[in-house]
């Protein structure tokens, strides 16, 4: 028989069992730890190795303000209208460790070899560096009371109570402490202001343009013992052109104006930046800019840049060609102006302050030339002295007068209230008390088709169409009553061939006019004729152009190509892109009514009672135009004689008559303050506009004798079908 175990036995075993139980969840644990350390390592290493590679390395890839050339700007033929000249500049380059007093060193040994403008230098500065300077008088400034008492307030942030410490202690600087500066001081205050002034590794520009040879090379050879400090090119922008379109641009000392600031930051500029100000350089900015280097920093763990390598080199930005002949536009701006101070010697023409020349191409909406001249008085002289006005050829409108009559008659044929060769009797109209006549019939009885009402320029003629599209019946001495959708009808209409409307140039700040608010009826009959809206000279070479080319309206540009930047400036670089003609519309008429339209425009030059016979005799190029004058009040650029009674001088047209090729628009406003006698001014009109297609065709002809390169031809080129082309198809 098998002796029972003792009590004391039993308890040992289970002890034994306890103690080998948890030894084995000893070993099984330490076994999962080492498990998931081993693969915590392998994680580490393997899959997230290059991402802490990079953390550790604390790289990171920035956009530096290196300075490319701006990309430059050529007419048509290829002659440079904006270029770049370069110039010697001394830049710095501070990073997010670098400290106040470092680049203060850097400052006072760069004084030594450059001299600085202090000119820049503000009483803000000045409080700064005064601090910087003197850094024990400064905290002397807001006592240990003051301080408790400005943190008494647990719930104030420490930021916030230095802010208030600092703008204590720049208050209490006394004016005998911020004149102490010597002259070396200041200079050395100016540099530093400038090497304060931009972001960590962007390099700002401490001087250029006017570094003289010596501090250039001065500077040079100590280059490594001024960290962050490189010399290197800038360049300033130099116009060979005086048209206001081509735009300014802001200097690197004004950067990015604060109104556009947070617009530029969000597309990665910096404030110190140049860009374009206005018309072409601001509205092509994204293309003239160039591409800033982008450079990757290797920093070692305090943050110290240790390495700088670049990713991706400048790039200079794209050139830009004009669809503008400079030849031609040269010309005109000459012809302009000289016409403009012959009419100031008139003793009528105390309002007349400026004048309009637009020529484009209607085909594809190409600008050829953007003429504006303002004539204004020198104070210092008293004479009358002519300045560049070209923006206001779509930035400015006025009362146009007859030449809105062929949008009149064709509005009358697309809503049906006229027919294609309709005689209509053109006598003296009375509503209400209120005479209505055409100049060359004051009281007789004339019958007038559609072409002769434009070439002789029947105002009753259009009075009855406006009549029509108003649902109205004229009774002589009655009231007129009118349905007022005749407005909207012949607004709309004139809206698409771009009368009161924006045409779409592809420059900022385009105008689209004044739309008249009275509704009376007289006010439509005005309007038909010219008298009531008002447009810029720009929608009226556009309108003219939608005539000229079948019914298209096409949108004026003034960019023809994008090309590569060029190696020398003197030859054209690769061709990226052409400007694609834009049609903006068609206008509702037939092309047998658009004809009918253009011989009357022809009967204008050509026929035996046109309003401009005999203006293209001996030419030998054929033409078809109309003559506009609109009885207005002034509204120019003197406030003082708002409200005066003057005639606005307009002329629109197109060569050849049989093919187009050039539209035109010649605009005088305010030409006279005589309503009953203008005849100097119509002359000098008359002058500008046979002048101005004698001096296109001749200089056309000059450079096809010349064998000249196909861009500088004015050659049609047709990008739509007209109606008959399609028909032909």
């Amino acid at each position: 028989m098998k002796k029972p175990m003792r009590k004391v036995d039993q308890a040992k075993i289970r002890q034994r069992k306890h103690i080998a139980f948890r030894m084995n969840l000893l070993f099984f644990s330490i076994f999962i730890l080492f498990s998931l350390l081993i693969f915590r390592l392998g994680y580490l290493q393997i899959v997230k190795g290059e991402d802490y590679t990079r953390l550790l390395e604390r790289t990171e890839e920035i956009a530096v303000n290196t300075s490319v050339p701006r990309g430059r700007i050529y007419d048509r033929t290829g002659k440079v209208l904006v270029d770049n000249k370069p110039m010697n500049a001394i830049t710095y380059t501070k990073t997010s460790s670098t400290t106040s007093r470092e680049m203060l060193e850097i400052a006072e040994e760069l004084s030594k070899l450059i001299h600085q403008d202090t000119k820049r230098v503000t009483i803000g500065d000045k409080r700064d560096f005064w601090i910087l300077l003197n850094p024990e008088e400064a905290k002397a400034k807001v006592s240990a009371e003051e301080l408790k008492e400005i943190a008494k307030d647990g719930t104030v942030s420490k930021h916030d109570i230095q802010r208030e410490v600092n703008r204590l202690t720049r208050e209490r600087i006394t004016d005998e402490e911020l004149n102490s500066f010597t002259e070396h001081e200041l200079e050395v205050l100016a540099i530093y202001r400038e090497m304060m002034s931009g972001y960590a590794y962007s390099p700002q520009i401490i001087k250029s343009g006017n570094v003289t040879e010596e501090e250039f090379a001065a500077v040079s050879e100590r280059l490594d013992d001024f960290k962050g400090v490189n010399t290197t090119t800038d360049w300033d922008r130099v116009k060979f052109s005086s048209s206001t379109i081509l735009g300014t641009m802001t200097s690197p000392i004004e950067g990015i104006p604060r109104s556009h600031l947070d617009y530029y930051l969000a597309r990665d500029y910096s404030r110190n930046d140049r860009i374009g100000r206005s018309y072409f350089e601001q509205y092509y900015e994204e293309l003239l800019k160039g591409q800033k280097t982008i450079v990757k920093n290797v920093k070692d763990r305090t943050g110290r840049v240790i390495e700088t390598k670049t990713v991706r080199e400048g790039e200079p930005g794209k050139d830009l060609v004009l669809s503008m002949d400079s030849d031609l536009q040269e010309s005109l701006e000459e012809l302009l102006s000289e016409k403009l101070l012959e009419l100031k010697k008139d003793s009528r023409s105390g309002l007349l302050d400026s004048a309009f020349l637009v020529m484009m191409d209607p085909n594809n909406g190409e600008l050829l030339s953007l003429v504006g001249k303002r004539v204004v008085k020198d104070e210092d002289s008293g004479r009358w002295e002519v300045r560049d006005y070209a923006y206001g050829t779509f930035t400015s409108a006025y009362e146009a007068g007859s030449t809105v009559k062929m949008a009149t008659v064709l509005t009358g044929y697309s809503e049906g209230v006229l027919s294609v060769g309709e005689v209509k009797i053109d006598e003296p109209m009375n509503i209400a008390g209120l005479p209505k006549r055409s100049l060359f019939n004051q009281n007789g009885r004339v019958a007038v088709d559609d072409i002769t009402a434009l070439g002789r320029s029947s105002n009753v003629y259009m009075f009855q169409i406006a009549i029509s599209l108003g649902n109205a019946v004229y009774r002589p001495y009655k009231a007129l009553p009118i349905d007022l959708a005749g407005f909207d009808r012949l607004r709309n209409a004139y809206a698409s061939f771009g009368l009161g409307v924006k045409t779409g140039i592809d420059l900022p700040g385009e105008y689209s006019g004044v739309t008249g608010t009275d509704t009376r009826s007289g006010k439509l009959l005005d309007f038909a004729i010219g008298q009531f809206d008002t447009y810029t000279p720009l929608q009226l070479a556009q309108y003219v152009s939608t005539v000229a080319n079948g019914g298209y309206r096409v949108a004026p540009k003034v960019l023809k190509e994008i090309r590569e930047p060029s190696k020398d400036g003197e030859t054209l670089g690769a061709l990226l892109q052409e400007t694609e003609v834009k049609v903006l519309n068609r206008i509702n008429n037939t092309e047998k009514e658009i004809e009918q339209v253009k011989k009357g425009m022809q009967y204008v030059y050509y026929g035996p009672n046109g309003t401009a016979p005999n203006l293209f005799n001996g030419a030998s190029y054929t033409a078809a135009g109309k003559t506009g004058t609109a009885q207005t009040s002034y509204y120019g650029h003197d406030r003082s004689k708002y409200g005066m009674a003057s005639i606005n001088l307009t002329h629109v047209g197109f060569a050849p008559a049989e093919n187009p090729e050039v539209a035109y628009a010649v605009v005088i406003p305010y030409a006279s303050t005589d309503r009953s006698n203008y005849r100097t001014q119509s002359r000098a009109m008359s002058e500008i506009v046979r002048t101005s297609l004698d001096i296109y065709f001749d200089l056309k002809e000059e450079r096809e004798k010349a064998n000249a390169p196909e861009t500088t031809d004015h050659k049609i080129d047709r990008r739509f079908e007209t109606e008959k082309e399609k028909d032909e198809k």
